[in-house]
């Protein structure tokens, strides 16, 4: 670790701390580590060796966030609530709001080990390309089939209004990232999409538990010879609400071969362009299928996914420069955040078409 990073880390975690919490809670051990997982860009990750056992931490990032944001807590009792559904999940094991710990809440689970794919495909898929698809528009299916009552999840957000909030909480994430990232830079654009989607929201929507950032890095296949989706991780925007945001913002990710260049090009996979891998429309032809819903207003469900993208970026420009975080990609915010700003646009006006 250079300097800077081994003072991330120490902020991120007290080990001793951390090693007399999990004593108490899991027994003595010999062998403990902890390392830093940093693929994410949100809520921190934390690899930990506990004896024989692996385990994973996820804990907010260090430094003030926006109201809402990173609740890791809220990530835990939905997973823990969806252990005994069709939802593949780790196994949930500890969740901890003394704040004497690690400095925030946190929570524990177990590691489950195969593949996120990120950079490409493994080698053993590339027969398989079009079933990674399925999988994954299958489970979000699995996601939005679950009773909500059944696990004890009835409460668990209020599903009515729910599109309308979701483009007032982000113009609100935004303002609060504009507090000090406007002093770099302004985004006309992004106030302009802001402004068409309040205007251009559905009057009515299916009510279902929805993930709230499902995507393909956010999912992992299993170590066999073919796709076999066997965890979904970053539950923490999960509620009760609309499938259809769910979807869109999942086909944010998703390239067609068609696509112009990507706004952020450090953070998109493409390898999905290549022959064999489903497009945008047959993902949603699959995910209507399966669950009887129609994706009706596909722009507006699809700027939506982006203009969060983009309040997204924002925040993490705030925190670079707060200085609340290490991540190297946060600084390029400055550039990407307007070219996300100009995809929603060009959804909008029906030049990115599904």
């Amino acid at each position: 670790m250079t300097d800077v990073s081994e003072t991330y880390f120490e902020r991120l975690v007290d080990e001793e701390a951390l090693a007399s919490y999990l004593e108490g809670e899991l027994g003595a051990v010999e062998e403990y580590a902890v390392s830093h997982h940093q693929e994410g860009h949100s809520n921190e990750t934390l690899f930990v060796t506990w004896g024989e056992r692996e385990l994973v931490i996820r804990r907010p990032p260090p430094g003030e966030t926006a109201d809402t944001a990173h609740d890791v807590l809220r990530e835990y009792r939905v997973m823990d609530a969806l252990q005994s559904t069709a939802v593949p999940l780790p196994d949930t094991l500890l969740a901890c709001e003394d704040h004497d710990v690690m400095g925030s809440d946190f929570y524990v689970m177990e590691r489950v080990e195969g593949d996120v794919l990120r950079e490409g495909e493994p080698e053993r898929f590339s027969d398989y390309r079009e079933e990674i698809g399925h999988e994954l528009v299958d489970t979000l299916a699995a996601i939005h089939a679950v009773d909500p009552q059944k696990v004890g999840l009835d409460e668990f957000g209020r599903p009515a209004g729910y599109t309308e909030r979701q483009v007032g909480l982000w113009g609100k994430q935004i303002t609060w990232a504009a507090e000090i990232t406007e002093e770099e830079r302004e985004i006309p654009t992004l106030k302009e999409v802001g402004d068409w989607l309040e205007d251009n929201r559905p009057d009515s929507h299916p009510h279902t538990l929805v993930h709230g950032d499902y995507k393909l890095d956010n999912v992992m296949f299993g170590p066999g010879e073919t796709p076999e989706l066997i965890g979904v991780f970053d539950w923490e925007m999960a509620t009760l609400g609309d499938p259809r945001a769910d979807l869109g913002w999942m086909l944010s990710y998703w390239r067609d071969s068609k696509d112009p260049a990507p706004s952020i090009p450090e953070l998109t996979t493409r390898f999905m362009e290549r022959e064999g891998y489903s497009s945008r429309r047959e993902l949603v032809d699959r995910w209507e299928s399966q669950t009887g819903y129609s994706f009706e207003n596909d722009r507006f469900y699809r700027a939506l996914a982006v203009y969060k993208l983009a309040g997204l970026g924002e925040m993490f420009f705030r925190r670079y420069l707060e200085g609340n975080s290490d991540d190297p990609m946060y600084p390029k915010m400055e550039d990407r955040v307007p070219a996300l700003a100009a995809r929603a646009k060009r959804i909008i006006d029906g030049e990115e078409p599904l």
